[in-house]
């Protein structure tokens, strides 16, 4: 299935965290915090502003970015978790 964002909403795939600590202690699935971390799978067209001036998207197919950990919407395709936020939701694009 394909999903394409529209306006300036993004499609991301959060990135799994490491299970194991640095102190070698394992945090069950129940414990864990959301990743706040995740890769861009696809991305809208862009925003349109009121003047009709279509403003593009700062970020790409493939980048890796940090955003909010409560932002965006879960949704679930073919089994796997994606998030799909706005562009402005995003904080960087790591490195």
């Amino acid at each position: 299935m394909q999903v394409k964002p529209l306006g300036d909403r993004v499609l991301i795939k959060p990135l799994e965290t490491k299970d194991m600590k640095k102190g070698g202690i394992i945090i069950p699935d129940t414990a864990k915090e959301k990743p706040q971390e995740g890769e861009i799978i696809e991305i809208g067209p862009g925003r349109i502003t009121d003047e009709g001036k279509k403003i593009t998207m700062e970020v790409k197919k493939g980048d890796k970015v940090l955003y909010g950990k409560y932002s965006g919407t879960e949704i679930t395709i073919e089994n796997t978790e994606y998030l799909i936020m706005r562009e402005s939701d995003i904080l960087a694009i790591i490195g």
